[in-house]
């Protein structure tokens, strides 16, 4: 896949409305009634406010069905101070960020969901409506993994691993022609918002490594494989497993000195490259310094040594069975047209 560098500049005037505009089984828990806020209004890095206002999103003619939960528009400090513990070059320097409302995945997206996209069940949606359909067996799929993407350690309840961004992206693309609704990955800025939940510690829970335990599967007590999502406590709003278990694709092109040169309101680092691409959150093979709420990580070719296909697959990254994503549905819908702009930008198409 080669993304036109070209694009860049023709589609950075729609980012902002992309970024604005920007019900499977409930996964472990039950998900509780959607409860409307009373009031919103932005959130500042520091109030402590917890979004309080969720949705069941179900997949049309299954039983599959995952929970959101909003947050609200804010300003928050994006990166690590130069006095925070095992602090990286490329968290800094930090800046105040903006971004509007958004809807986030409550879990890490789930194997079952995931399994309705990539093994091509499309008897399942021939009782939606005939365009509905048509649409939905133009998205290309992907060929089956060259082995157990999950590599033996779950699907019930898991979260899915082991595909690439793109594969991430097709399937947003797959997901929002099923529901009617858009999904797509979240903005390295998104994530890093959702991850600190109001908060400027390392972590969402403060300092203390020592109660990371309580909210992250990873390294030291993971038993070498992820496990069912929810199982550990949730961050200040109401998101589980940001620390750990399994790393995230975001949308964002990696660069060290991203928060340099990026703006200040909704900031994208719009992909021109496969590689290297923004994973955040550390994960279940991970040591406790990657699972803070500013480490990054940048993908790369070694997520594919044991690819056996020539060219590398654009679908499964044989080499990475920690990483996985979460969902992403701007408060405002983007219209049809913002919508095209964006899968056009993503995807090359």
């Amino acid at each position: 896949m080669s993304i036109r560098i070209t694009k860049i500049f023709l589609y950075t005037c729609f980012l902002g409305s992309i970024l604005v505009s920007c019900k499977t089984k409930k996964p472990v828990t039950d998900e509780q009634p959607a409860k409307k806020m009373v009031k919103e209004e932005p959130v500042a890095a520091n109030s402590g406010a917890t979004p309080s206002e969720e949705y069941t999103q179900e997949i049309p003619e299954t039983e599959i069905s995952f929970g959101m939960v909003l947050l609200p528009e804010g300003t928050f400090t994006m990166g690590s101070p130069e006095s925070q513990a095992d602090r990286k070059l490329d968290e800094g320097p930090q800046k105040e960020v903006s971004v509007d409302a958004f809807y986030m995945g409550k879990y890490e997206l789930t194997w079952d969901v995931f399994e309705l996209f990539f093994k091509q069940n499309k008897e399942i949606f021939v009782k939606l409506d005939d365009d509905k359909v048509m649409k939905i067996d133009a998205i290309t799929r992907p060929s089956p993994p060259y082995e157990d993407p999950s590599y033996g350690m779950g699907k019930d309840g898991f979260p899915a691993v082991s595909m690439s961004a793109y594969s991430a992206l097709v399937f947003c693309k797959w997901l929002s022609t099923v529901t009617d609704k858009f999904y797509r990955l979240p903005t390295e800025a998104e994530w890093e918002y959702a991850a600190k939940a109001g908060t400027q510690t390392a972590y969402s829970f403060g300092d203390n490594v020592e109660d990371l335990d309580a909210y992250a599967v990873f390294y030291k007590n993971s038993n070498n494989a992820y496990q069912k999502v929810g199982t550990k406590e949730p961050n200040p709003w109401g998101l589980y497993d940001m620390h750990g278990n399994v790393a995230e694709w975001t949308l964002d092109e990696y660069k060290e000195d991203a928060y340099a040169n990026t703006e200040n309101e909704n900031p994208w680092v719009t992909p021109t490259v496969i590689h290297p691409r923004v994973i955040r959150g550390g994960s279940w093979d991970d040591d406790a310094d990657k699972l803070r709420s500013t480490a990054r990580r940048a993908s790369s070719l070694n997520q594919q040594k044991r690819d056996p296909q020539i060219p590398k697959s654009f679908w499964w990254f044989t080499d990475s069975n920690y990483v996985g994503f979460r969902l992403v549905s701007p408060k405002e819908q983007p219209t049809p047209e913002e919508q095209a702009k964006f899968w056009s930008t993503v995807l090359d198409e």
